[in-house]
């Protein structure tokens, strides 16, 4: 007999069918017993009244992995509406070790180190699932977004044998050998890509040794990358961005409305056109000094503040910031050489994206590189390919994990990633 899912019991009432899963909650009662049986796509309530079954039930804890064959039977109350009656139960493994926390409960109450340090059965608290839902299915939306656009998706290394940005926020490891390091961002290969396909994404893992032990930081997160050539300026990186951002949301509502709706979750609205003010402007609104060099999270926070109640909108663009703060390769204003072309996208008052145009001319990189003190040595495989011919191009990263935490509204970012690595965590 096909093991059959809890979603799609409701149309087999009447009909004798199996499901597997895992023993979500017993409730004993004098004469009869209920077992909430737990599966990928949700629950299913089996009442038991066969005495020995019952007897049987009560040697199954919580997380014991069954299997169930019984008659689908139409209860209002239930989950989805039906239940099985006239069970049959067959263990498919020895009787689980309860967790230390109950998964049964709406939310863990447990402490999230906790829920850390045995994450491989906290994240199957529905809560905890539903949000992993809601990752992999902005992802999608992220992917189909671009496909659609004739982006090409590219796989980059992630051992590099020199830094991105800064040599500080690096992890050294040995590469037979020789000193290499994880990549803090495919930002130099996705920039060199563009000379193959012009428009490319990739998805993938980043590792940034930077000292943080913040409710917004990892030491290792998915980045989301796009690379798009023969842009005019950062307004056209932008305008890709917003549409990546509402297809992104409207496949987490396609894919994931069941996860949406268990949250209690209303999707924020991409507005067509994001406002965006420039970094001067928003130092201004957020009452920082005019000589700030950069925003910091309770600036981020007014600005988030500013733009719902001025722009009903939970994103807003900050553009211009100060060359000094932006990478080498950042693009300058024409018209404002101390500022640059580029932006950051604020998602309810918090930093989720960083874009902008870049340089794309061999000489420019050069003079960058010189004006702030670097050698060209490290750089020369990247920055020789720009003497190749390259378009002028830009693109963004947006971290996924800040992303989902946000729309999801959790505290934490390490509540909605799997298995965090930050500061003290590599295990499990």
């Amino acid at each position: 007999m096909q093991r059959i899912l809890s979603a799609h019991l409701s149309t087999r009432t009447g009909t004798t069918v199996r499901i597997a899963g895992w023993v979500h909650r017993r409730r004993l009662l004098k004469s009869v017993a209920f077992l909430i049986v737990r599966d990928a796509t949700g629950l299913t309530q089996v009442v038991v009244t066969d005495p020995d079954v019952r007897a049987a039930v009560t040697a199954l804890p919580e997380e014991t992995v069954v299997e169930v064959v019984g008659t689908v039977t139409a209860n209002g109350t239930a989950p989805a509406g039906v239940e099985l009656t006239h069970p049959t139960i067959r263990p498919l493994g020895p009787p689980a070790v309860p967790p230390p926390f109950d998964l049964y409960r709406p939310t863990l109450t447990a402490t999230l180190p906790t829920q850390l340090d045995h994450a491989p059965v906290a994240l199957r608290h529905p809560t905890r699932a539903a949000a992993l839902r809601i990752a992999a299915a902005a992802v999608a939306g992220f992917r189909v977004t671009l496909d659609a656009r004739d982006f090409v998706e590219v796989h980059t290394p992630k051992v590099v044998a020199t830094s991105t940005e800064s040599g500080a926020n690096v992890f050294a490891l040995d590469w037979f050998g020789r000193p290499a390091y994880l990549a803090q961002s495919p930002q130099f290969y996705k920039q060199l890509m563009v000379g193959v396909f012009e428009r490319v994404y990739e998805v993938g893992p980043v590792f940034r040794a930077e000292p943080h032990d913040t409710v917004r930081h990892l030491a290792q997160y998915t980045s989301l990358d796009v690379e798009l050539g023969f842009v005019d300026d950062h307004r056209d990186v932008m305008a890709v961005l917003r549409d990546t951002l509402a297809g992104m949301l409207a496949e987490v509502a396609r894919r994931a409305g069941g996860a949406v709706a268990a949250l209690g979750l209303t999707l924020p609205d991409v507005p067509v056109e994001i406002p965006a003010v420039h970094f001067t402007e928003a130092l201004r609104i957020a009452g920082a000094p005019a000589d700030e060099p950069d925003l910091a999270p309770a600036h981020e926070r007014a600005l988030g503040e500013w733009a719902r109640a001025t722009h009903g909108s939970d994103f807003l663009f900050v553009t211009g910031y100060p060359m000094a703060k932006r990478p080498f390769y950042t693009h300058p204003d024409p018209a404002r050489p101390a500022y640059s072309n580029g932006f950051d996208l604020l998602f309810r008052g918090l930093e989720l994206v960083t874009g902008g145009q870049r340089l794309h001319r061999h000489a420019d990189y050069l003079a960058a590189l010189a004006a702030r003190g670097e050698p060209v040595e490290p750089y020369a495989g990247y920055v020789d390919a720009f003497r190749h011919g390259m378009p002028p191009h830009g693109g963004f990263a947006i971290g996924l994990e800040r992303f989902v935490a946000r729309l999801v509204g959790a505290a934490n970012v390490r509540e909605v990633t799997a298995f965090p690595r930050d500061l003290h965590r590599l295990t499990p």
